[in-house]
């Protein structure tokens, strides 16, 4: 049964605010150029953008929308549990319920079928069987090393992450969903190896 319209927006102004919290929560990779840490939101519109600009080279066939809405909804569990970088795996799976439930929360402020819809793409990505969550997956993993590349090695260095991490973790994800990203941004780090920019 659906909502009156007014009641309807206004639950949708109340989740839109809940999204600003997103904002607030910090990450570990600085922006170029500036001193403090990319929060989540900025992440997720960047990533969005850049699933736009290479959708032509996706593993593939996709539906570009479907990955724009995955990505642009991908953290909002953080609001809730905050930001841990891609490389821990202590406490991961406690993390992943924790994760579920706040963007079930969230996802509940909506009225129920705009709520629906946005955890069944939030549960897709997290899924990452379809195309178009690989594809998710592959800019989510490769933005932070694009401007890791960009800034000497930042956050590796300062997190101590070294070169076979780095490869490991993000390699099989950004070469499932978009192989020629992957071909770059390997021989990348391979060149950021020589010049000592990673953890040790």
């Amino acid at each position: 049964m659906s909502v009156p319209r007014e009641e309807a927006v206004q639950q949708i102004i109340d989740f839109i605010r809940e999204l600003d919290k997103l904002k607030a929560v910090e990450r570990k990779t600085r922006p170029l150029g500036l001193a403090r840490f990319e929060n989540s939101a900025e992440h997720s519109w960047q990533i969005a953008v850049q699933a736009m600009a290479l959708s032509r080279y996706a593993e593939e066939p996709i539906k570009i929308e479907r990955v724009v809405g995955m990505l642009l909804l991908h953290d909002i569990g953080e609001i809730d549990i905050g930001d841990m970088i891609v490389y821990a795996t202590e406490g991961l799976e406690q993390r992943e319920l924790a994760e579920q439930q706040a963007v079930k929360r969230i996802c509940g402020l909506l009225p129920a079928e705009i709520g629906g819809t946005f955890l069944s793409l939030w549960q897709e990505f997290e899924a990452a069987a379809t195309p178009e969550a690989k594809f998710a997956h592959a800019m989510d993993r490769s933005v932070p090393i694009i401007l890791n590349l960009a800034n000497n090695g930042q956050s590796w260095r300062e997190n101590g992450i070294r070169y076979e991490q780095v490869v490991k973790r993000n390699g099989p994800a950004v070469q499932a969903g978009c192989p020629a990203l992957w071909a770059v941004l390997k021989r990348q780090l391979d060149e950021a190896r020589a010049e000592g920019w990673f953890g040790i």
